[in-house]
């Protein structure tokens, strides 16, 4: 379910303090120890999938992962598995290839290969993903996900050779030479206002889960401008260059949310850290440990 506990759920306090309640069935964490030490070890904010915290109360720390942005009830008796590793590969992969293509690499313009991806990658198992959060109960990752798989769906179908004959459409001899560039740099500028939308919902979250839609931000603002200040047809090299590199700081911070989502004790011999917020919930809480555990010494 989405965020809604405030801090005076008593569940907070239980979160990760590996203590026992009065029936003595408490939060214990499993993955590590109960020790100063691993305590410490910890402290980064790593998957919450590899702890277990029992309580109808208790809820994890936000985490990128599992595509939520705040606090949430513990996933450990759901029948579905994580969908959100699937569909932030999905939209990592379809990204990736696209901003290479928008950098310039190997001196490639046309991104008719992305139209594979972008139909069925990036488009159709990322809108399943996002059904599928749905169906686990997450707001934030059904919106985002079946979203952008959307857009990938959308910009296929802009880009299809032949196709659809949407781009054919604005080369009439009536048009003008940036209509084109007009329209689809409007088209991206409504998902930069979309993304920005979700970046600040990710303000309390984590540094990885933020760093993705800021990058995707920055990636979807710089291409819009790009198609807005296009020059007899084409786009602005250097801010369609600027968008792609953006893009690939994007990708490439989905990939790792989605390593983390993946990764927990059962298959990796380490937590992917994710670096809570100081101002987010969990960081204060770490702050607060950390503290009584300096005046314990």
């Amino acid at each position: 379910m989405a965020t809604t506990t405030t801090t005076a759920d008593p569940g907070l306090n239980k979160e990760y303090n590996g203590n026992s309640n009065s029936n003595g069935t408490g939060t214990t964490d499993h993955a590590v120890g109960n020790g100063p030490t691993e305590h410490r070890r910890r402290d980064y904010g790593g998957n919450p999938l590899a702890h277990t915290n029992t309580g109808e109360s208790a809820r994890f720390a936000a985490f990128g992962g599992e595509f939520q942005p705040g606090l949430y009830r513990p996933t450990t008796e759901r029948k579905f598995a994580n969908p959100a590793p699937l569909g932030l590969s999905a939209f990592a992969l379809t990204t990736f290839v696209l901003s290479l293509i928008n950098c310039g690499a190997r001196d490639l313009t046309e991104p008719n290969i992305v139209v594979a991806l972008a139909f069925g990658y990036g488009g159709l198992v990322q809108l399943l993903a996002g059904m599928w959060e749905m169906a686990v109960g997450n707001t934030f990752g059904a919106t985002a996900l079946s979203s952008y798989g959307g857009f990938w769906l959308s910009l296929a179908i802009v880009l299809t050779p032949g196709g659809f004959q949407i781009v054919a459409s604005y080369e009439t001899a009536a048009a003008g030479k940036n209509d084109f560039q007009n329209a689809f740099g409007f088209f991206l500028l409504g998902w930069w206002i979309f993304t920005t939308l979700l970046l600040v919902c990710t303000l309390r979250s984590t540094i990885a889960f933020f760093l993705l839609f800021f990058f995707l931000d920055l990636a979807f603002l710089l291409l819009s401008i790009s198609h807005l200040r296009a020059v007899n047809g084409k786009p602005n090299i250097p801010c369609e260059k600027a968008g792609g590199y953006f893009g690939l700081f994007a990708a490439f911070m989905a990939w790792y949310n989605a390593l983390a989502g993946i990764a927990d004790d059962s298959n990796s011999f380490f937590i992917i850290p994710v670096a809570h917020f100081p101002w987010s919930v969990k960081g204060r809480e770490l702050r607060s440990n950390n503290k009584t555990e300096r005046e314990t010494v």
